[in-house]
């Protein structure tokens, strides 16, 4: 790990191919230090691992792709693609990740009792509508928003509209 961080900025490549476990430190620590120096440096994770944590660390610190080591064959447009400033992500990483949003909008939503309809009202109130407003877009009366809100800020144990918003980006959203 700590060879590739020395050479990365001995060679200056186009792109660096990195695996996530090796010697020393791990290519997240690795790609973490290169690209907190270099912000436009373009990494590609070439591993075995499809963890979600390794995958979530490898978006968290900006590496432009990550794909896993048996879809070999696709090395190559990878590589390009990242050289042009695409991101790049295998067909299971893909998959993991949409699996990995699905999961977190539910868990949030699911484990504190929060309904479909209550929902949609969050998602209104960190656009920034108003109550009226609100009760125009999902027609409603506006006394229900003021009651549906008042019930999910009860449920969240949250305190305002934008402690209610701060908890949609930050848990829902993501």
């Amino acid at each position: 790990g700590e060879q590739a961080v020395e050479l990365y900025f001995k060679n200056n490549p186009d792109v660096l191919l990195m695996d996530i476990r090796m010697g020393g430190i791990t290519g997240i620590e690795a790609a973490k230090e290169i690209l907190s120096r270099d912000g436009n440096g373009k990494i590609l994770f070439l591993t075995t691992f499809s963890d979600d944590e390794y995958i979530l660390k490898a978006l968290e610190i900006g590496a432009k792709g990550y794909i896993l080591k048996q879809d070999f064959e696709g090395i190559e447009a990878a590589i390009t693609a990242v050289y042009e400033g695409q991101s790049v992500f295998g067909s299971q990483i893909t998959q993991r990740l949409t699996g990995m949003v699905q999961k977190q909008e539910a868990f949030y939503t699911e484990a504190a009792g929060v309904s479909r309809k209550e929902l949609e009202i969050i998602e209104q109130v960190a656009k920034g509508l108003s109550n009226k407003e609100i009760a125009s877009t999902l027609y409603l009366s506006e006394g229900t928003v003021r009651n549906y809100i008042s019930n999910i800020l009860l449920k969240l144990n949250l305190r305002d509209r934008t402690q209610l918003a701060v908890f949609y980006f930050e848990k829902i959203k993501g």
